[in-house]
This record gives structure tokens, sequence and C-alpha cells, in this order.
């Protein structure tokens, strides 16, 4: 599918709706910023070019729509089990933000394409929750790592460390994800280089590597135990270790010595490099040395700690800065996007903010969309752009209304089709109103002396009132039970149910006050 929306959209609204309208495998890159569960709100400072944009990071049950507690339970069964066990464990604080996330996350993981991958940047607030709900939607397999950023060099909270850095979680679609690391690597300086390489000879600059491995009990007489040139490695306890494949070769292979790739035999490649005066033979020492050159270095890949670029502190605002609550540098998005995201490729900011990600992704000539609850997401952009790209002919497209979807498969054209149905025209097991009701009830039978927490696949949804004694199929007549308990209860309304089993209803109270009183 191609998208069914344009290049710089930004669209003010929930970002669920929105994504809920995309069509499926269109983002190569999604980065989200969302807010962290750290029970705070905040707002940019009067004056600052962001004032304005405000948000709130406290969560409770109230927060929480049904459905997506219930949506989570129908479409990632394992992933329910987690949220709802945070639940437990954290509290329902926990469990909102958790259903919140997971919700966004599976369409996110709808939209990206194979070779997609997707950054979550998070704090150590609900990390390692965020974590384990991304190995269920995204497998353990795809996870790549847990990137830490220092956002701060010091900061004092008291009675614990500091607290200066946040978490990246990066996850891939399929082993087919693009990676060009090469892209972020870190070049040595020349200071570096002359102290990594102190040696000099007519082609520059070079250090003497070891042309030897361990043993690994390798019998004496095999290819790599032999003498040669009068240095016996295998007396020593080493075997000849050269290089036949990998980077090095194929620099020397390509510059110094052509063929040499082609060469089997491992005394025939010593030969090969020390004809070509590759090999150092020290005056003192157990044998001798492959000459590395500067000029073969490559830069240092990607780490999984990020010192450069830091976050926005109060003795750090440059220009960039434009007083947004959690603000970003450009730099740090412009590294993810250069890894991840193929030139010319689509970059999905669903809680855009002050749109770092989309200004990262304009400069690196990236497509990309953006999304945000507040209207002032647009106005930074057009601010931003103007001030950091003032060539730029900005043609930004600004709506509300999502994208109208146009891969729809038969499940899902029917949960929006009974969702957008008048309620009595509904079919009452229908799983619009099936994850309705188990949001609503936490996944707990609604049965007062049952209180069974099952699967949700496990519930069966019942009439409180039979439609033969006049119940409809509107939402308030609704309600899930067990099998046991939708057996038992038959025709009867749920009133007359609780009355005829009485006693196991007082015998279930009596046995709660015990419980809580213990």
């Amino acid at each position: 599918m191609k998208p069914n929306w344009r290049h710089r959209t930004l669209w003010t609204g929930d970002n669920l709706g929105v994504m809920r309208g995309m069509n499926s495998e269109t983002v190569d890159l999604v980065y989200l910023d969302p807010p962290f569960n750290s029970n705070k709100d905040f707002s940019a400072p009067i004056g600052s070019i962001a004032a304005g944009a405000a948000f709130k990071d406290t969560w409770t049950l109230s927060d929480l729509d049904t459905d997506w507690l219930g949506r989570v339970a129908s479409a990632a069964p394992k992933l329910y089990r987690i949220v709802d066990t945070a639940g437990q464990v954290h509290g329902d604080g926990m469990q909102s933000y958790l259903t919140m996330m997971a919700v966004r996350l599976l369409e996110i993981r709808r939209l990206l394409k194979d070779t997609g991958s997707v950054y979550l940047h998070c704090d150590p607030t609900a990390s390692h929750y965020l974590k384990v709900a991304m190995d269920a939607i995204f497998g353990v397999e795809n996870f790549r790592n847990d990137l830490t950023w220092r956002r701060a060099t010091a900061h004092n909270d008291a009675g614990r460390f500091g607290n200066i850095v946040d978490n990246i979680l990066f996850y891939v679609k399929s082993a087919d994800a693009y990676w060009n690391g090469e892209a972020i690597s870190t070049r040595k300086t020349a200071e570096q280089l002359a102290k990594l390489y102190p040696s000099r000879d007519e082609r520059g600059r070079y250090r003497s590597s070891d042309l030897t491995g361990p043993l690994h009990n390798a019998a004496r007489g095999s290819p790599s135990t032999r003498p040669w040139r009068g240095y016996d490695v295998h007396a020593m306890g080493r075997c000849w270790s050269v290089p036949k494949t990998g980077r090095y070769a194929r620099y020397i292979e390509e510059n110094l010595l052509p063929g040499y790739m082609g060469i089997d035999g491992i005394h025939e490649r010593l030969d090969a490099l020390d004809g070509a005066g590759l090999i150092h033979h020290p005056r003192t020492g157990r044998w001798p040395g492959l000459k590395r050159y500067a000029a073969a270095d490559e830069a240092t890949p990607p780490q999984s700690l990020i010192l450069d670029p830091i976050g926005f502190t109060n003795f750090n605002k440059g220009k960039e800065y434009t007083g947004y609550p959690t603000q970003k540098p450009v730099k740090l998005l412009r590294k993810l996007i250069e890894a991840s995201c193929p030139p010319g490729g689509m970059v999905l900011d669903p809680f855009c903010g002050c749109a770092t990600a989309c200004i990262a992704a304009e400069g690196l000539g990236r497509r990309w969309a953006g999304i945000d609850l507040s209207v002032k997401a647009v106005e930074l952009v057009k601010s931003r752009m103007k001030a950091e790209m003032p060539l730029l002919t900005l043609d930004l497209r600004h709506g509300t209304a999502p994208p109208e979807r146009q891969d729809l498969t038969a499940p899902e054209e029917r949960y929006f089709l009974d969702a957008s149905k008048p309620e009595r025209e509904r079919p009452y097991n229908c799983d619009f109103n099936k994850e309705r009701l188990f949001g609503n009830q936490r996944g707990v039978c609604n049965t007062p002396f049952c209180g069974r927490r099952l699967d949700f696949e496990l519930f069966e949804v019942d009439h409180v009132v039979p439609r033969s004694k006049g119940g409809g199929n509107e939402l308030a007549n609704l309600q899930l039970l067990c099998a046991e308990c939708n057996r038992s209860k038959g025709d009867d309304t749920m009133d007359d149910f609780v009355a005829r089993r009485r006693d196991r209803y007082d015998e279930y109270v009596a046995a709660q006050r015990a419980r809580y009183t213990t």
C-alpha cells in the first residue's frame, strides 16, 4: 500500500484515531516521545516560542477509554496479561498508562513496513514495563537496543543517585529492517589516529597487530601451528591467525596486494604479506605483527550509550531551544533517522510536540508526518522551519480529520462497522460490544458472587435483562459472564439470578469480609 496522506502533513488531535485511518505498512521509521507517566504536569514558560503548549502526565483509570483495554485483550492476549499484571503490581495509574500506550503501539506495528523500525523515548519511570510490552508486540527477536541517552551532566535528587539519563527502546519490524550504522559512526581525529598508530613508513601511519591467536587445542603439525620463518608459535602456546576475510583483508586486497583474499594457505598468505612489506619483524619479541594502517581505520560504530548531544538544561539552552517542555535536540533525532530510515523514506512522529523529529527528517531529505493533541505544534513547525530552513518553501498540510484507510481486512471492517452502528442494531455479541464490556468490567465476571479474572476469549456476552423479558442490545443491558455463571443464570434477569443464588452471594460476601479484616 501507498500512504493515504501527503508528505509534510500534521494532524491535530488524538493520534490513535489518526493512525487507525492510515494505510498499513507505509512508514519506514516511527519515533515517539510520549508522556512518561511521571506524575507531573508540563507547560512552556510565558514568553517562550512554545508558550501555550502544555500537557499532563498523570494517569488514572478515568483517563482510560474502556474499549482500549478490551481491544488489547482481544487483539493481543499476552500483552493484556502484561498490562493487567503491571496494574496489580504498580497500581491503576500504570495500568491506564500502559493501556494507552499498548493500543497505539499495536497500530504503530501495523503501520511499519517490514524494513521499518521504531524508537520509543521514555525514562526509568515506566521503561521496564514498556520494554516487556514491546517484547509482546514486536517480538523478543526484534529487540535491538535499550539506548541510554545522557540528557544532563548532573542532577541533584535527594536520597538517591542523580537521574541524568533517558531510555530509547529500539525495535525493528523484522530481520529485514533497514540499518545504516556507518552513517552515524564517529570518525577519529588526527590526534586520536596519531596516538593509535604511532609508527610510520612510506605508506603512512601504522601499528603492529598480532598475527597469532589462542591455540584452542590445535594439534601440532596442522597448518596453523607450523613454524614460519623461524617463528615456532605452537611452542609458545599460540597458532597463526592471518586475516583472510573481513574489512582489513578487503583493504589489503583493494589497496596493497591485489588477489590477496583468494590466497588459501596460511603460510602462503604470510609469504604474500611479507613480500609486500606488510609484516613487522621485531628486533625483540616472540612473533611478528601485521601492519595495520591508519588509512584503513574505520569509524567507531554507534554505541548504546549516547553522550552527544546532551539535552536542554538551565545551563545549556541554545538558539534551537523553544521552551517546549521535554524538547529533544535535533542532533539526537538525526542520529536515529540516518541509521534507520532510508533516503526518501517516511518518518512518523505520533507525539510530535515541538516537531523535532519532523525538523530532523526535513533536513535529511526524508518525508514526514506528525500528530499532536495541541494546535501549538503547527505553529512551532512553521516558526522553527522558517528559522532553521529559511530557503525552504514549506508546503505544510494541517488538519484534524484522520485519513480514510484503504486496506481494511474483513475483521477490521466488521469492528469499525459495529462501532458505527446504533447500539440496538449491533449484534449483541459483536467484537466492539465485547471489548467495551471487558474494559468496563476490568476483565472480571460481572456476577456479584463470582469475580473471576479471565482472558478475553473465555468470557460470554449476556443480557442483564433477557430479550424475552424486554431487554435490548444497548450496552447498558449487556455484561460479560464466565461460562459457569452464564449457564447457571439461563433466561433469568441478573437480579433474579442473584436472588436465586442468595446463599452463595452471602457466602461470597462473608469470605471477602474475612479476607480483608484478617
